[in-house]
């Protein structure tokens, strides 16, 4: 299951319902996709397909729905 969090322009975030246990976000594009880490900070974990240009707006999208994100996954996965 991958429960979709946000859509944001031509971005949808979300996240694998049992992938891994360290926060993080999946961002998908028509032209690709990539994860980003959320702590201690938001960083690129991986991509494929994006250009820098997405990939620096698909962090800015995770930046702006930051608490939104953490929000979903402490409902989803609990704690």
């Amino acid at each position: 299951m991958a429960p979709t969090i946000v859509r944001d322009g031509q971005f949808r975030l979300f996240f694998f319902s049992r992938e891994e246990t360290r926060i993080h976000i999946h961002v998908s594009h028509v032209d690709g996709e990539a994860k980003f880490w959320l702590t201690p900070q938001v960083v690129l974990a991986n991509h494929t397909g994006l250009s820098a240009m997405q990939l620096r707006q698909a962090q800015d999208v995770v930046n702006a729905h930051l608490k939104e994100i953490q929000d979903a996954w402490k409902q989803h996965f609990g704690g």
